[in-house]
């Protein structure tokens, strides 16, 4: 549960985020962006409890997800990504580190590249730069394969948003909007990766949505980056792998706090 929720007016959306935690006074706030289709709760329940200790964690809901109503507005990355800096705006945060998988390291990557001032240290989870960084089962979707949500991947996403979006009967057209938004064109180049000036950590399961050889590759673009490939870990389970992530999580986010 959240230690607290409201609403803010960001760029014609009525965005919901939660803070978790206590600013101990020696950390950065931690921003943490959730993936398509999914919750706060759903991307990282398993985590807030132990990121919580000792940090203020804001946790918002992106466009049409979770209780953020949609707009007619298309979802694009720097659609989010102004979001984002607006309510960091609306809470007075001027630097924060992010935590973001998939879509949300999508908007987490557009906001260092757009804001670099904005971001303190970056956790990109199951992040390309470019669509050929998918696997082509992924990308031409084989729903045989292990690397795809399961039916009751599906069903979860289903049930949390017919629990919490205000509008839930519109499940199956959000759903078609955020899969037109997850193939479009990114809008970057190797050449912006290598602006991103940021400490960040790159993190993908070993049968994830993401090549592996494509994120050595941003490993290597980016220039103070660190990659981890988690054992026996698909893309849905990514954030689920507690016992992995956590200590990384805890190492990488303190390592300029001591």
């Amino acid at each position: 549960m959240p230690s607290s929720s409201a609403y803010a007016k960001v760029n014609g959306l009525e965005m919901y985020y939660e803070t978790h935690g206590d600013d101990d006074g020696t950390r950065r706030p931690l921003v943490l962006l959730h993936g398509g289709v999914l919750t706060v709760d759903l991307s990282f329940g398993a985590l807030l409890p132990t990121l919580a200790q000792g940090r203020r964690i804001v946790a918002p809901e992106l466009q049409g997800h979770g209780h953020t109503a949609d707009t007619d507005r298309p979802i694009t990355l720097p659609n989010l990504a102004s979001d984002v800096v607006a309510l960091l705006d609306e809470l007075g945060i001027e630097q924060a580190d992010f935590v973001g998988f998939s879509l949300g390291g999508l908007t987490a990557l557009q906001l260092a590249i757009d804001h670099p001032e904005r971001v303190g240290r970056l956790v990109l989870a199951a992040t390309h730069y470019a669509q050929d960084g998918y696997y082509e089962d992924v990308r031409t979707p084989d729903y045989s394969s292990p690397r795809l949500p399961s039916e009751a991947d599906f069903q979860e996403m289903a049930d949390a948003y017919a629990a919490v979006a205000p509008h839930p009967e519109h499940f199956q057209d959000f759903l078609a909007k955020t899969s037109t938004a997850a193939h479009a064109p990114l809008p970057w180049t190797a050449d912006d990766l290598r602006t991103v000036a940021a400490p960040t950590l790159l993190v993908i399961g070993d049968t994830d949505f993401v090549r592996v050889e494509h994120a050595a590759e941003m490993q290597r673009l980016i220039p103070r980056a660190d990659l981890a490939v988690l054992p026996s870990t698909t893309h849905m389970a990514l954030m689920r792998q507690a016992p992995l992530l956590l200590p990384m999580l805890d190492a990488f986010l303190d390592g300029d706090a001591k």
